[in-house]
């Protein structure tokens, strides 16, 4: 369960973003520390510590040893989520893109799409049947490979395995998140959302040209369907969706929740309840996507949010596929986070490409083996206008939507690790030297942290903007020489130390977001009101997200997006290679966009030299 220590530990953590990322007060934060102006943050958040935020924090903690079952940040965690009315698309939806296969004659649309379906049915049913092994974190990765750790653990009962595990330092991690993954839809509801799953779901949903058909990849005891039938299936479908419907029920999923929900309703009164159904209960959603990709570009456009009408982005994930194989996952981001859906792309891709169900030129079987069933929908003319409406805001929210790539070739994890720096740590002082070169000042900023070391964990928020930053940024922007060569070598290391530290504490549950973000939504659902610290303005910009950002890293893994999470801001998926570093970053700016990768690209150079010994000039 996450951890829930003694409160002023995280008050002191946030005192400190706080003041930073407010500029501009100095006068209030003067007379606060003599106790005579409770407007200054430093202030209002002591008398947070001191007075409400200890009782909420009491509360809290009660409740959670009360609810073993689960931990205090998951059902406000998925009210969060749900109860948001922005668009799923771009606002919440990442994207995930896969390697191609090794082998080119594979990546033919119909073939790749085949052996990617069936190698996802295998996922499902090892999931279904716990044979699917564990996600653990070993502190001695030898471990993972072990056959001697693998024996030792099989011959444990179940009730004491994790104690085991533990012994030899070795973490499970939690897995709740995986019985959404299949079967499962969010479906639109006035205000609050619904997570929809059918477990029973044995058909696959496919979508082309924005017509949906579905098919049994399942029979009723759980065998997959003979790879050549659903190849039989497949061809079927390109070639019976030659053309667009004059009216795209897609276009609805891009739309706010709540005008959604609206739609729906009044599609379910029209008589097409049947129809949704299986769009929810599918085990997953197939686009296939008539479309080639020229660069990583229009692939990340295509993945992020496409063209709309062929996109289903309520379903738990969509695996596209174009036509030119290149394969990725769309998912709605409420049900849960990317560990989940990383592991299912590693094991599909290494399935996939290692034991392929089909090979290139192989004869489809008949038909006639499995009915495939092309959905029809009853629109009346309401809808219809409902749909040429969201199709509309869709499209001028799309010509607003920047993507860039950005790659820096001088260095990567291997010369970072030789100079005892952490990657992560040299990307994320990179981006806040960038920030502080293109606006002048610090902002808030955002890194992605998985706590799946606790039972029902989802996120925590690594906050890259620190002193240790700061003073690193104003040295190498504004004290550019006055600082010596050393000097400025010995700010990188201690931004690299303490950034490792922030990393530890947020995997340990030891951040300071998800505490506040829980006291405050057991605040407002006692309909209390609401405690100043909240309303402030420097909180109000701490939980303003400039840089939103995010890494993962894979083999199977080409690339990673999702879209900005304020309007002025940019969504930034990252990697340290080993000889270079990426990222895929997103915007409604342009110019700003813009402007920032080449800052980046100063600051990495900066950092380069400096880490090689020459002055900067």
């Amino acid at each position: 369960m996450c951890a829930l220590g003694i409160i002023r530990p995280i008050l002191l953590y946030l005192l400190s973003t706080l003041l930073l990322l407010n500029k501009g007060r100095p006068s209030s934060c003067k007379l606060c520390s003599a106790g005579r102006d409770s407007s200054c943050p430093k202030e209002i958040a002591r008398e947070f510590e001191k007075g409400v935020g200890r009782k909420l924090h009491r509360d809290l903690v009660e409740f959670d040893k009360k609810n073993k079952h689960t931990s205090y940040i998951s059902d406000p965690w998925f009210d969060m989520y749900l109860c948001a009315r922005d668009p799923v698309v771009l606002n919440f939806n990442p994207f995930i893109s896969l390697n191609p296969d090794p082998k080119e004659a594979y990546n033919s649309q119909v073939v790749r799409a085949t052996n990617l379906v069936v190698s996802s049915i295998k996922f499902l049913n090892s999931l279904n049947n716990e044979f699917l092994r564990p996600d653990i974190y070993y502190v001695n990765p030898k471990w993972s490979q072990s056959r001697l750790f693998k024996k030792f653990i099989s011959l444990l009962p179940t009730s004491v395995s994790w104690y085991g595990a533990y012994m030899v330092n070795a973490y499970p991690l939690d897995m709740s998140q995986y019985k959404r993954l299949f079967n499962s839809s969010r479906i639109p509801k006035l205000n609050k959302d619904e997570l929809f799953t059918n477990e029973w779901g044995r058909h696959l949903l496919v979508m082309r040209n924005g017509h949906f058909y579905v098919f049994d990849v399942l029979d009723p005891g759980g065998n997959i369907l003979h790879p050549s039938e659903i190849q039989a299936q497949l061809i079927y479908i390109l070639q019976d969706a030659d053309r667009l419907p004059e009216f795209s029920l897609c276009y609805l999923t891009t739309e706010d929740r709540n005008t959604w929900a609206a739609v729906r309703q009044q599609l379910l009164e029209a008589g097409n309840e049947d129809n949704l159904q299986k769009i929810d209960s599918a085990v997953f959603c197939l686009c296939l996507d008539n479309i080639s990709l020229k660069n990583d570009t229009e692939l990340s456009h295509c993945m992020l949010h496409g063209r709309g009408f062929n996109r289903w982005f309520d379903k738990s994930f969509s695996l596209i596929i174009t036509s030119d194989g290149t394969a990725g996952v769309n998912f709605e981001h409420s049900w849960g986070d990317g560990v989940a859906v990383l592991r299912f792309v590693n094991e599909v891709y290494r399935n996939s490409t290692r034991h392929p169900a089909i090979v290139p030129h192989s004869s489809p079987a008949a038909l006639s083996a499995t009915k495939c069933e092309r959905l029809e929908f009853k629109l009346n003319d309401s809808i219809q206008s409902a749909i040429n409406a969201a199709r509309m805001k869709f499209e001028e929210t799309n010509e607003k939507i920047s993507v860039r790539m950005f790659e820096f070739r001088k260095f990567g994890k291997e010369f970072l690790v030789k100079q005892k720096l952490s990657p992560d740590a040299v990307f994320q002082l990179a981006c806040q030297m960038t920030a502080y070169r293109q606006f002048g000042k610090i902002i808030s900023s955002y890194e992605a942290c998985s706590t799946a070391a606790f039972k029902h964990g989802r996120t925590e928020t690594i906050r890259p903007t620190s002193i240790l930053t700061k003073q690193c940024s104003r040295a190498f922007v504004e004290e550019r020489s006055k600082h010596s060569v050393a000097e400025l070598r010995n700010m990188i290391d201690e931004c690299s130390k303490y950034h490792r530290r922030l990393q530890l504490e947020a995997a340990l549950g030891k951040g300071f977001d998800r505490h506040l973000f829980a006291l405050k939504h057991l605040s407002v659902s006692r309909g209390d009101p609401m405690p100043e610290l909240f309303l402030d303005s420097a909180y109000q910009k701490l939980n303003h997200i400039i840089l939103s950002t995010s890494t993962l890293h894979s083999p199977a893994v080409h690339l990673g997006g999702f879209g900005p999470v304020v309007p002025d801001g940019f969504g930034i998926g990252y990697n340290v290679f080993d000889t270079w570093v990426g990222c895929n970053t997103t915007g409604y700016l342009n110019r700003e966009l813009q402007e920032f990768l080449r800052c980046l690209e100063y600051s990495l150079t900066d950092i380069l030299d400096v880490l090689e010994g020459r002055p900067l000039v």
